[in-house]
């Protein structure tokens, strides 16, 4: 394993780290080398927005929006 250095470390991350690391019985630095390893291996989020955008919001409640009835497309402009 490579060493690392970590500087300007949120100062929580730093008073919970040692915490951390005795309650899981690891040392200060297997515990730190773990969170990079939980959110970089993680999948990438749906490539659909639309299905992304629902599920954040889905909690909420939603909203019914009434929409127009359909119409026939208008003929297009002659320029000649």
């Amino acid at each position: 394993m490579t060493g690392i250095s970590v500087r300007n470390i949120f100062s929580i991350l730093k008073d919970l780290l040692p915490i951390s690391a005795v309650e899981r019985g690891r040392s200060m630095e297997d515990e730190a080398g773990e969170y990079p390893c939980q959110t970089v291996g993680k999948p990438a989020v749906s490539a659909n927005l639309g299905e992304t955008i629902h599920r954040r919001f889905a909690a909420l409640g939603g909203v019914d929006l009434k929409l127009p009835p359909r119409e026939p497309m208008s003929e297009p402009s002659n320029v000649d």
